[in-house]
């Protein structure tokens, strides 16, 4: 069986085609991974969570003795040794776990800025 002339630069064009597209969509229409739609997504949730446990971290701030001094070495700390201060403070430990959670120390320094 003999195929017409035109299949061989019909599927050339087809296949130029698809790649221009996928090039395209990727590119400028916004097109993501199964992988970068995870990531994003457990971002966007991380910062969700941070922002609804921002008013219990500056409770917990208001409601800490220790808060004073804690202010203080904030206010002496450099911009990157300030997160590490919120999170061993304890302000930035979500309830029922046992680590800090970043995210949330970050919005805390934040709120806690704002204020001063």
């Amino acid at each position: 069986m003999e195929l017409p002339k035109w299949t061989a630069p019909a599927l050339q064009g087809a296949a130029v085609g698809a790649v221009t597209l996928a090039i395209a969509g990727f590119n400028w229409g916004g097109w993501v991974t199964g992988g970068t739609a995870s990531k994003m997504i457990k971002d966007a949730s991380n910062t969700a969570v941070a922002a609804a446990l921002t008013p219990h971290c500056i409770a917990r701030s208001a409601a800490d003795p220790e808060a004073p001094r804690i202010r203080a070495t904030l206010d002496k700390a450099g911009t990157w040794q300030k997160r590490g201060i919120i999170e061993k403070s304890g302000w930035a430990t979500p309830i029922g776990t046992d680590k800090p959670s970043w995210e949330l120390a970050e919005a805390c320094l934040k709120e806690l800025q704002k204020d001063t």
